[in-house]
């Protein structure tokens, strides 16, 4: 028996909420590796909000292919890795990219609390969304297999 998710187990788990980690490439050192919020709709791409003016981005600009892992960190494990391009890189929108992404990790009052006081005194162009299209994907699902977990 296999582990490897069918593709509507793995867009159902990469859709489901997950802290994702991503993996950008930095000349003469090791990637980049760091957890984000994101959201994904089965069939579609990886969207992130990004500081216009952060490490990740730089980065991203230089070097536009990534890496992304979501796990489940309680047995049965199961995790889905993509990797592809970025393929957008456009001005966030708050009321369409961020508030939706916050409340999604925070529930309503806490997101749009996280919303408000993140925002405040931020100029609109200070954020990106960030758009990933999965081109390799990686899968688990040790509950597919009789391990002890």
């Amino acid at each position: 028996m296999t582990t490897k998710m069918s593709r509507d187990e793995r867009e159902a788990f990469l859709a489901d909420v997950h802290v994702g980690v991503i993996s950008i490439s930095e000349k003469g050192r090791g990637p980049l590796t760091i957890p984000v919020w994101y959201t994904y709709e089965p069939g579609g791409e990886v969207s992130i909000a990004i500081e216009r003016s952060s490490r990740k981005m730089k980065l991203l600009e230089k070097g536009r292919r990534v890496s992304f892992c979501v796990q489940c960190e309680a047995p049965p494990y199961k995790y889905v890795s993509i990797e592809g391009p970025v393929v957008a890189i456009d001005a966030s929108d708050v009321e369409r990219d961020e508030r939706p992404m916050a409340r999604r990790y925070l529930g309503e009052e806490r997101g749009d609390h996280y919303i408000e006081t993140s925002t405040e005194g931020r100029e609109p162009e200070d954020m990106v969304c960030v758009r990933i299209r999965p081109e390799r994907w990686l899968t688990v699902d040790y509950s597919k297999e009789d391990i002890g977990l």
